[in-house]
């Protein structure tokens, strides 16, 4: 089993790299952006494309079945592709290139990729992006750093979603930022709400730089 799943990493990092290769040569920045179901990852996109309208910006939606997701991108006017997985719980690079060759991003664009929607399977394949972003919301709970430290391990930004509803739950950002501190020292963490608008600037800037 383990020989097996070695291999099939290997397969992936391989399709990865030509994914990066063509990426780099296009100057199209992708953003590989996980969460678990339901921190507003779909929300965050719309509102980011709605807030960079001079962007060239696509996205590459990932889900195990139906639309619904991609046509909430599509109702912005951005060019979107669906990949539905089935009974698979990530994105791979051989899925990435399929999309990418029927999405056709244009030169400099900025490609979101939203992955499927799990804390753990998604944080094993590379995808050729340039950067990972997990997703959380603070509905979740405070622990999911030290639950789920392989994701955040791999991630280059944490994004804190619904810092609106702080005053409603048992969220402590402090303690959140000190636990993916404690297993991923150079993640940033950026606390926003993607329906309110706190602290958009800042994940704009961080796109903007990466």
């Amino acid at each position: 089993m383990i020989t097996l799943e070695q291999r099939v990493l290997a397969k992936n990092d391989e399709l990865a790299a030509t994914n990066r290769s063509f990426l780099e040569m296009n100057e199209i920045t992708a953003i590989n952006v996980m969460s678990s179901p339901g921190s507003g990852k779909t929300t965050l996109l719309e509102r980011s494309i709605r807030d960079l309208p001079g962007k060239r910006i696509a996205v590459i939606e990932g889900d195990q079945e139906t639309t619904l997701d991609a046509e909430r991108i599509r109702s912005t006017g951005c060019p979107v592709v669906q990949i539905n997985t089935g009974a698979g719980c990530h994105l791979d690079a051989a899925m990435l290139r399929d999309a990418i060759d029927r999405l056709q991003p244009e030169r400099r664009a900025l490609l979101f990729v939203e992955n499927v929607g799990n804390l753990v399977c998604p944080a094993l394949f590379d995808l050729g992006e340039r950067g990972k972003v997990v997703v959380i919301s603070v509905t979740e709970g405070t622990d999911k750093p030290l639950k789920y430290p392989y994701m955040f391990a791999t991630a280059d930004l944490v994004v804190v979603n619904k810092v609106d509803l702080m005053p409603y739950v048992d969220f402590d950002l402090g303690a959140c930022r000190a636990q993916v501190a404690s297993v991923n020292p150079k993640a940033e963490v950026l606390a926003v709400s993607a329906t309110r608008g706190d602290n958009l600037d800042s994940w704009y800037d961080w796109l903007a730089a990466a």
